[in-house]
């Protein structure tokens, strides 16, 4: 399941541009990456920030008219002040995106906390003056909320396969997939209360309709019992994490704390598939030595060439019309491109029997049509 990075912002950089000519807002990103990288080394580059949670996602907004392209651009920083100044400093010389000239204008550099601060002192004077004349709980209720803590939740049937399960399963965001009743049952006396039983090795529709829907982690025993259900489970649902009893173990057996530290240290599921994933991509990544020279002579130039199935050139275009140029050609092969490949290019490229298309970097794309092939030139290279 794919969830948006979220980043405890700091301030906000607020700056507006204006360019002389058409683009569109992957041009004014691909601009702002590529004018600013390497400037103060890694430690500050935008994308190695973006990356690590310390810059958030760049918001463009981007209006149109008679040949020229004016917006805003707003990047949210959890990064110190001083740091904060210099990205938005090297945001402003940003002089040209694609082939049109450009200038960014700092507008604002504000402090997100100012107004939460704000909100949180007024919040805390109305909450104040609600316990002062709010009548003070009874001794007796109290004791009978701490008792609460004391007895352990039950396990509940849940779903038409009637499935041993924590009593917070249906309210929770996320699940836990254990094998057995016992499991649940031990991860209820740790006070987990979203656990479900998948009850062997063929996974209950329940457990399949469930994933869909939620954040589920996979906690199996540490036997080969638990590689056959990860195994069936990875085929048939949607999981996000796995986390295993040690080797030999089963989750039922683990102590509190030993289920915790589990818990604590699952793994994606993404990086677990990481390796086979690479793996292909290296054997698909085979293109002819004379699409490699014409991929290495683009470099620099903002250029486009699509070529025909015998690597013979039948168009070669500037990056800012190269859409409209697109659509007067009938057929062709392989699309070589000194920029960064979006939605609208592998769209356009769709109805033009293209193979393959390479870019410096690909962006957003989430419609990937399996006849096309889309290269970075670190895969080609």
């Amino acid at each position: 399941m794919d969830r948006s990075q979220q980043i405890t912002t700091k301030y906000v950089i607020r700056a507006s541009y204006e360019i002389k000519g058409v683009v569109e807002k992957p041009d004014v990103v691909g601009a702002i990456f590529g004018q600013t990288e390497g400037l103060f080394g890694p430690d500050l580059d935008l994308r190695e920030l973006q990356q690590s949670g310390r810059i958030g996602r760049i918001q463009i907004k981007i209006e149109t008219k008679r040949n020229k392209t004016i917006g805003t651009i707003v990047i949210p920083s959890s990064i110190s002040r001083p740091s904060t100044a210099l990205i938005a400093a090297a945001i402003e010389s940003v002089d040209r995106v694609g082939p049109c000239e450009a200038k960014v204008t700092l507008t604002k550099l504000e402090d997100a906390r100012a107004a939460k601060r704000e909100a949180i002192i007024s919040r805390a004077k109305k909450l104040l003056q609600k316990w002062t004349i709010e009548e003070a709980p009874s001794t007796k209720a109290v004791l009978k909320e701490v008792s609460k803590i004391i007895k352990p939740a039950e396990i509940v049937k849940f779903g038409t396969n009637g499935l041993a399960a924590g009593p917070e399963v249906s309210s929770s965001s996320s699940i836990i997939i254990v094998e057995g009743r016992a499991d649940v049952g031990a991860l209820l006396q740790s006070g987990i209360k979203n656990a479900i039983a998948c009850e062997g090795t063929s996974i209950p529709e329940t457990i399949i309709n469930l994933s869909k829907e939620k954040e589920v982690t996979a906690f199996l025993d540490g036997d080969r019992g638990g590689d056959m259900i990860l195994k069936e489970l990875l085929q048939v649902a949607d999981i996000d994490y796995v986390t295993r009893a040690p080797r030999g173990k089963e989750v039922e057996e683990l102590t509190p704390k030993e289920a915790l530290e589990a818990l604590k240290n699952k793994t994606s599921v993404k990086e677990l598939e990481a390796p086979k994933i690479r793996k292909k991509v290296i054997k698909r990544t085979v293109v002819s030595e004379v699409t490699r020279e014409k991929m290495v002579s683009l470099k620099g130039t903002l250029e486009a060439i699509v070529l025909n199935d015998k690597a013979e050139d039948i168009l070669r275009t500037p990056v800012g019309v190269m859409y409209e140029n697109l659509k007067t050609i009938k057929k062709g092969h392989t699309i070589i491109f000194d920029g960064v490949i979006t939605q609208r290019l592998v769209d356009v490229a769709g109805g033009k029997d293209v193979k393959i298309i390479i870019g410096d970097r690909i962006s957003n794309v989430v419609k990937r049509p399996v006849d096309i092939q889309l290269y970075t030139v670190t895969d080609i290279a």
